[in-house]
C-alpha cells in the first residue's frame, strides 16, 4: 500500500509538472494568437502568401485558409473556407492541396512555442512545417494533374455551425479546452506506464523497429511519438519535456521526434477533419506520412552532434 501511494504521489506530481509546462506557453501564445487576430494579422498573411497560391494551381484567396490555420488552427481555417467556397467550386485535387498546406502549418504560434520548449528553435519549426506544406502542396497537386486523379468537382459534407465571435466565449473555449488538456496528459502517462508495466511497450518497439531504423530515433522515444502522431503536438511535446527531465531521452531523439510530430501528428482526427471537406485520404493520410518519413529520414542524416549541440542547447 505504501509503494502504492509514493506511485500515485510521484505520477501527480509529473503529471501537474508536465501540464503546468505546457500551460506557461500556451496561454501566452493563445493570448497573442487572438490579439494578432483582432488587429488584422492574419488577412495581410494571407495576402502575404497569395502569390504561392499559382504554383499550386489554387485561387488567390486559398492563401486566406492557409494563413487562417498557420496562426489559429484547423477548425477555424475550415470555417474560412467553407464561407471562401460558397458559389465556387473546386476540384477533389485541390481541396487535397489546401488541406494539405493546413495539415502542415496550422497553430504555429502555439504549437511553435511548445516546440520551442521541448528545444526545437522557432526558425526550425516554421521552416519545417510551413515550407514543407508548401513543398507538399505543389507535389500533391501536381501529381494529381499529371495522372489525371481526383479532378471532378470535390463534394464537401460539413458545414459549420454559426457561433459568437466575443471574446468571452473565446475565452470560455480556451479555459474548457486547457481544462480537458490535464486529464488527457494524465490519461497518457498512466497509459505509458502500463504499458511498460505490460511490456507492450517492448511489443511496440519490435514492431516499429523498422521505421525507426530509417527515422533513426532511438527506441526510447517510440511510445511518446506514437502518442503525438495520434493524438497532436502537444500531447507528445508535453510527454517528451517529461521524459526529458527525468533523463529517458537525448537531445537527437527529442528534436527528430518533435520535428517530425511537426510533419505529422494528430494523424486521425485532423485527416478525418479536412476529409469533410472533400479531400482526398491518399494525398492528406498516406501523401503526408511519406513525405514526414522522407524529410526526418534525410534530416537525421545531415545532422552532426555538433549542429545538435547549436541548435538545442536543453538544460538538464
Amino acid at each position: 500500500m505504501k509503494q502504492l501511494i509514493e506511485f500515485g504521489k510521484k505520477f501527480i506530481r509529473d503529471v501537474c509538472h508536465s501540464y503546468f509546462i505546457l500551460i506557461k506557453v500556451m496561454v501566452p501564445a493563445l493570448i497573442v494568437v487572438k490579439g494578432m487576430d483582432l488587429l488584422g494579422v492574419t488577412d495581410w498573411l494571407g495576402w502575404a502568401l497569395s502569390p504561392f497560391m499559382a504554383a499550386m494551381g489554387l485561387p488567390d484567396e486559398m492563401a486566406l485558409v492557409w494563413g487562417t490555420a498557420i496562426l489559429t488552427n484547423i477548425y477555424t481555417g475550415m470555417v474560412v473556407f467553407y464561407d471562401l467556397m460558397q458559389g465556387q467550386t473546386l476540384t477533389a485535387a485541390q481541396v487535397t492541396t489546401v488541406a494539405t498546406l493546413m495539415l502542415l502549418a496550422h497553430a504555429i504560434p502555439v504549437e511553435g512555442a511548445v516546440a520551442k520548449v521541448a528545444g526545437v528553435p522557432w526558425w526550425i519549426t516554421i521552416l519545417l512545417r510551413v515550407g514543407g506544406s508548401f513543398v507538399l502542396g505543389v507535389i500533391i497537386f501536381w501529381s494529381y494533374r499529371i495522372f489525371d486523379y481526383q479532378q471532378q468537382d470535390a463534394q464537401m459534407i460539413w458545414q459549420p455551425q454559426p457561433g459568437s465571435d466575443s471574446l468571452v466565449n473565446w475565452a470560455l473555449d480556451q479555459v474548457t479546452m486547457l481544462f480537458f488538456i490535464f486529464w488527457i496528459i494524465a490519461g497518457l502517462m498512466l497509459m505509458l506506464r502500463i504499458l511498460r508495466v505490460l511490456g507492450i511497450e517492448k511489443l511496440m518497439h519490435w514492431l516499429l523497429e523498422p521505421v525507426l531504423r530509417v527515422l533513426k530515433i532511438g527506441k526510447e522515444a517510440t511510445n511518446v511519438t506514437i502518442v503525438g502522431v495520434t493524438l497532436g503536438l502537444s500531447f507528445g511535446a508535453g510527454l517528451l519535456i517529461s521524459e526529458i527531465k527525468a533523463g529517458h531521452i537525448n537531445k537527437r531523439d527529442v528534436f527528430l521526434s518533435i520535428c517530425f510530430l511537426g510533419l505529422c501528428h494528430s494523424l486521425i482526427e485532423d485527416t478525418l477533419l479536412v476529409m469533410l471537406l472533400g479531400a482526398d485520404v491518399v494525398g492528406v493520410l498516406w501523401g503526408r506520412l511519406i513525405f514526414a518519413l522522407i524529410v526526418i529520414a534525410i534530416l537525421a542524416r545531415l545532422l552532426s552532434a555538433r549542429s545538435l549541440e547549436n541548435l538545442m542547447p536543453i538544460k538538464r
